[in-house]
């Protein structure tokens, strides 16, 4: 189980949410490993002996640029924007695709199984709502935390279902930034080995009323070896299109 460190400038809020998810508290940085430190700042994901740190901010950073100066179109078209499509992220992970989509006036429920993860994530989406510029587009996303293959599914039987589901399952990164290898490093130690595949695509497939989509890097094998519908093709990163089970027209 990942360990948080509090320092005592941590807002009581964020002590909560850690209980809840059933998080460990420590007093002090473990001395191998990565783990959660929660300061003033919010919270961050670090590792033992190194000076990095990776957190969820919506207001700055790459979710600031797309924001200001444009970005995620291709996302826009895969998800079918225009015609204002409900949309759940099975893959929730530190949200950006999700933010981008809600950034599109669309409204995102995101699922992320992993506690510490959820943890990252309901930190940025409370520290973006105090934030005049993102507080909008982040009321719009609603943070459900546990294994999407299960809930989705149960979710759906309760409140009907999302036109759209959104994967990102995870997969090895290729980019050649530093600053992007270390993220990526600290994300895939901390979540460890990927989710099962093969039934979140399944449960995405049965609950999904128009689509799924399933972002890939650009040469990226298939998801689960399943062809898609069609595809939207980028430099770098693909959106595979399937049908769901059911669809629903209209």
């Amino acid at each position: 189980m990942t360990a948080v460190c509090f320092t005592d400038s941590a807002p009581d809020s964020v002590r909560t949410a850690a209980r809840s998810l059933g998080l460990t508290a420590v007093d002090s940085a473990p001395e191998r490993g990565v783990y959660l430190l929660a300061d003033s700042d919010g919270v961050s994901l670090c590792r033992a002996g190194e000076k990095g740190r990776v957190r969820v901010d919506f207001a700055g950073g790459a979710a600031q640029y797309r924001r200001t100066k444009g970005g995620g179109e291709l996302i826009a078209k895969a998800v079918g924007h225009t015609a204002r499509p409900t949309v759940w992220d099975g893959t929730g992970g530190l949200g950006r695709d999700a933010f981008v989509l809600a950034s599109l006036g669309l409204d995102v429920h995101v699922f992320e199984q992993h506690p510490a993860v959820a943890l990252l994530l309901s930190d940025g989406l409370q520290r973006a709502a105090g934030q005049p510029d993102t507080a909008e587009t982040v009321a719009r996303m609603t943070l459900r935390f546990g294994n999407a293959a299960l809930l989705l599914p149960e979710l759906a039987a309760g409140q009907g279902r999302p036109d759209v589901v959104y994967l990102d399952p995870m997969y090895p990164e290729r980019r050649k930034s530093a600053a992007v290898k270390k993220e990526m490093a600290y994300f895939h130690e901390l979540v460890g080995g990927a989710q099962n595949e093969a039934e979140l695509f399944a449960a995405a497939r049965a609950v999904a009323a128009k689509r799924v989509v399933v972002k890939r890097p650009r040469l990226g094998e298939f998801l689960c070896g399943v062809q898609p519908a069609y595809q939207y093709t980028g430099k770098s990163t693909r959106f595979d299109v399937y049908l769901p089970d059911c669809p629903v027209s209209g």
